[in-house]
């Protein structure tokens, strides 16, 4: 058997209730140390995908100016 499909904790986690749940449990387990990693790693995460907008603009803006 699938070890991520057995160590699944079951379809009570597949509601919007259940994994409202989920979410506040692991906040509870969670360190404050390893929700500061977290928060940096999404941090950089956001930044790269801010580059990617303004990067994916500056093209779309190019490819739509008149050429001569």
């Amino acid at each position: 058997m699938n070890q991520e499909l057995a160590q699944h904790p079951g379809w009570k986690w597949c509601t919007f209730e259940g994994a409202e749940l989920h979410s506040l449990l692991l906040g509870l387990e969670t360190t404050l140390r390893e929700k500061i990693i977290w928060m940096e790693e999404m941090e950089g995460l956001h930044k790269r995908f801010e580059e990617n907008r303004i990067k994916r603009l500056g093209e779309q803006s190019q490819s739509k100016a008149p050429q001569s």
